[in-house]
């Protein structure tokens, strides 16, 4: 349970929920629930594509992404790791200067970007399609530059962000 805590500067105490804080986290909670929910119309084809992709590799599952999408790719190779797939992740800056040599052509890399646009990442697609490793977009725009240039895609549902 969490205990109310003096405001500061003030002897009296506030309770979190009197401050909007419960009604809040409430409502971040629905807004996920229903960016999830609405994920069940997008899973298509190209989902099964992705993951048949992944199922069939022979080498290892690469994940790549920067920004916010750099942190969720590298939770998706820790737990694909973690789980006994063979997966790391390359940041897309580092991969342009050397780090690519570590992909193979049996490889699967899996690119995220929400808008698709990101110019580090779509550097390096080029590079891997000639090195013949197979490509999973993970994108939120069907009509970007990354969307354009993978084996198969994958776009989840956008969704709005959770007030502050």
């Amino acid at each position: 349970m969490i205990s109310a805590a003096p405001k500061s500067g003030h002897g009296s105490f506030e309770s979190p929920a009197s401050s909007g804080s419960l009604a809040l986290a409430r409502r971040v909670l629905e807004i996920e629930a229903d960016a999830v929910r609405a994920l069940i119309e997008r899973v298509d084809d190209r989902f099964l594509d992705a993951v048949q992709l992944i199922l069939a590799c022979t080498g290892r599952v690469v994940v790549s992404g920067i920004g916010k999408s750099g942190h969720i790719a590298r939770k998706i190779a820790s737990t694909m790791a973690s789980t006994g797939t063979a997966a790391f992740f390359v940041h897309p800056a580092e991969a342009s200067h050397g780090d690519l040599g570590m992909v193979r052509p049996e490889d699967v890399l899996v690119g995220i970007s929400h808008s698709g646009e990101s110019g580090e990442l779509l550097s390096i697609v080029p590079l891997l399609k000639r090195q013949g490793a197979k490509l999973i977009a993970i994108t939120g725009d069907a009509q970007s530059s990354l969307a354009r240039g993978p084996t198969c895609i994958w776009m989840p549902a956008s969704h709005r962000k959770p007030a502050r």
